[in-house]
């Protein structure tokens, strides 16, 4: 079977790209999906906060994502659920997918769309020690049961990582009745929105404990002690702050280890990770894409073409984002791209500019700019590596400062955009560093 656009993931990304390909003239597109129906994570995502930028309205994430489903259903883009993807031929455009009902198929696409999206760190990505009893959870694995399964977790919950999905798990639970006793985090600084701390902990007064982690998770059947302690610098444990009676909190230094007679005593019986998430890119590997070790992601163009011709890959399987506003526009680039590709093919070559982070930046996406094909600007996200006030972001070629943009406030939990127009870059060299340096230096 041959299609025009095929999308992998029928998920926020996934949705908002056969959309927009199928606005800019395609007329074959096909979503593949691997869960029983559309919207991906949205539709555990009950609370609020959604919509805001893309639709003007305050959704949550069922509503979000059905706005999407209600639009497809004005268009011939056709859809496969419970469908698995298990192999695609990148010189061919052949994806190889199977399901219940076609069984193993061959489907060709002149474009494809890569929204795979992520997947949550576990207990041993992170290698916590200990036992291995029940009550211990990924924060959007008790979202899952919470939210569509109807179960509750647990009554006294301890939560590890002020990730955006933990810290709104930590609301969720206070609803359900659950007594939240605190959240643990490593970095000296929450990795979640700023909203979310005001609205999820501090609403609830539930405390946030900078600079702890978990050094042992002990229990027979469920979870009966948990070890916290405080880091130092270097993000270890100090020695001398353990407590083996229930959950045991412990400061920090500036080395990230834990400081002797800081710690403090909880008891729980439930334990949820919100510890970072991974793009989910086994396929992306297999295929042959350029990787890149700083997102875990695809290395993208302009376009948010991969390395690979007529691949493309946008949202959460390129790079984490924080607001599904972002994803779907992201991924609208991605699907308007794939669209043209489809019916033009290749973009015309030309000179290529290498982005690179620079001074407290973590990543850039995209990674590489074609200069034919920018129209008007470029659109560049990335994350800091920590807090920052009174700053600015710098875009230099070499010792060339081509554009400054300033910042009262910057923080590795929200991403950061800024748009570089053409006309600018067609000064750089064949790279260009995005900085972060004081504001006036």
């Amino acid at each position: 079977m041959k299609y025009d656009v095929i999308v992998v993931g029928g998920g926020p990304a996934g949705l908002a790209s056969a959309l927009e390909a199928w606005k800019q003239g395609a007329k074959h597109i096909l979503i593949l999906e691997r869960d029983q129906e559309l919207g991906g994570i949205l539709n555990q995502c009950i609370h609020n906060g959604f919509g805001l930028h893309h639709f003007k309205e305050e959704l949550t994430g069922p509503e979000y994502a059905g706005k999407f489903i209600e639009m497809l259903k004005d268009t011939n883009v056709e859809v496969l659920l419970d469908t698995m993807v298990l192999d695609i031929d990148e010189e061919n455009h052949c994806i190889h997918a199977m399901n219940k009902k076609q069984g193993y198929m061959q489907l060709e696409g002149k474009a494809i769309v890569l929204n795979m999206g992520c997947r949550e760190r576990t207990r041993g990505a992170i290698a916590i020690p200990g036992d291995r009893p029940a009550g211990v959870f990924t924060a959007g694995a008790a979202q899952r049961y919470v939210n569509i399964e109807g179960y509750m977790v647990g009554k006294r919950v301890l939560i590890l990582g002020s990730g955006d999905i933990g810290l709104i798990m930590a609301r969720r639970m206070s609803l359900e009745g659950a007594k939240v006793v605190g959240c643990v985090e490593l970095c000296p600084y929450s990795n979640g929105l700023n909203r979310n701390i005001v609205q999820c902990l501090n609403d609830y007064d539930i405390p946030l404990y900078l600079s702890h982690t978990i050094t042992d998770i002990q229990g027979d059947k469920r979870v009966e002690r948990v070890i916290v302690q405080e880091v130092d610098e270097k993000r270890q444990p100090i020695p001398g702050t353990e407590r083996v009676e229930g959950i045991v909190l412990a400061e920090v230094d500036e080395t990230n280890r834990p400081i002797p007679g800081t710690e403090e005593f909880y008891e729980c019986d439930t334990l949820l990770l919100s510890v970072g998430l991974i793009p989910e890119n086994e396929l992306s590997r297999a295929a042959g894409l350029q990787m890149d070790p700083r997102t875990n992601g695809p290395v993208v163009y302009e376009n948010m073409e991969t390395s690979a011709k007529g691949i493309f890959a946008s949202g959460n399987v390129v790079h984490v984002h924080d607001l599904v506003d972002f994803v779907t526009a992201e991924s609208e680039r991605a699907g308007r791209s794939a669209a043209i590709y489809a019916m033009q093919g290749n973009p015309k070559a030309g000179r290529c500019i290498e982005v690179k982070n620079g001074n407290a930046v973590n990543y850039t996406v995209p990674q590489k700019i074609r200069m034919n094909n920018v129209d008007k600007f470029v659109e560049v996200m990335f994350r800091v590596n920590n807090v920052y006030k009174d700053m600015e972001i710098c875009v230099m070629s070499g010792d060339q400062k081509l554009a400054g943009f300033k910042r009262e406030h910057m923080a590795p939990g929200e991403m950061e955009k800024i748009v570089i127009p053409k006309m600018l870059l067609e000064k750089a060299g064949d790279e260009v560093i995005i900085r972060v340096e004081k504001a006036g230096a």
